[in-house]
């Protein structure tokens, strides 16, 4: 990579964080990230997904845990970046993350429809699951999320739940939660099944935010 190729790449994340024309104290929004990263999407469609890949590498390592997600939208919608991707990029990105905010925007925009493509294997997710860093276990199970919003996949989302059910760290015990409840609104019928035989096996807050959900098709009560 020449300087000019740096140069452009420094833009683009320049670009993502700039302050807002006007007001540069306003806190920059979902919305206002989300137009930005569109526009950079525009202007990169004719780059080479080599070239991608190192802007949205050096954006995710410049980005508060809050925005990594940009990064990653930026290689979701390069067709070619995002079929060039595999499992070493993939880990260098799971490894910087620190919050529920870069987990579930790794899993929801990258690693679920990159392991439905099959173009991330099940041990990535297997060893995930089994780490003792809870992001890594936490991005295992919202990854099943990514992956059944692509095609639904109960034997996979049902065997990290499983293996996760008796985790007491809140983050990962959330994303249990959230993994069934998703699933559920995909295949109704077969989390009711896996639930029949299995719910005993689930954490108390599982447990109730999923058994509300099946019966109600709510996470938690209406107000009165």
């Amino acid at each position: 990579m020449d300087l000019d190729d740096n140069a452009k790449i420094a833009a683009i994340t320049e670009q993502i964080v700039a302050p807002q024309p006007g007001d540069p104290k306003a806190r920059l929004t979902t919305p206002i990230l989300r137009a930005r990263r569109r526009g950079i999407s525009r202007a990169l469609r004719d780059w080479p997904a080599a070239e991608v890949l190192r802007a949205a590498r050096h954006a995710e390592g410049l980005l508060a845990q809050e925005q990594k997600w940009v990064a990653y939208e930026l290689i979701r919608h390069h067709p070619g970046a995002f079929a060039a991707i595999g499992a070493d990029e993939i880990e260098g990105f799971a490894a910087r993350t620190a919050s529920w905010y870069a987990v579930d925007g790794l899993g929801t925009v990258l690693t679920g429809a990159l392991w439905a493509k099959g173009q991330l294997p099940d041990a990535l997710f297997d060893a995930w699951s089994r780490s003792e860093n809870r992001w890594l276990r936490r991005a295992a199970l919202v990854a099943t999320v990514g992956r059944n919003a692509v095609r639904p996949d109960p034997e996979r989302t049902f065997a990290l739940c499983l293996r996760l059910a008796e985790d007491r760290d809140d983050m990962v015990e959330k994303a249990v939660s959230w993994a069934l409840r998703w699933l559920a609104q995909k295949d109704r019928a077969v989390v009711d099944a896996f639930w029949d035989t299995h719910a005993d096996c689930f954490r108390p807050r599982v447990r109730r935010e999923v058994g509300h959900k099946l019966t109600t098709g709510r996470k938690t009560p209406r107000r009165r």
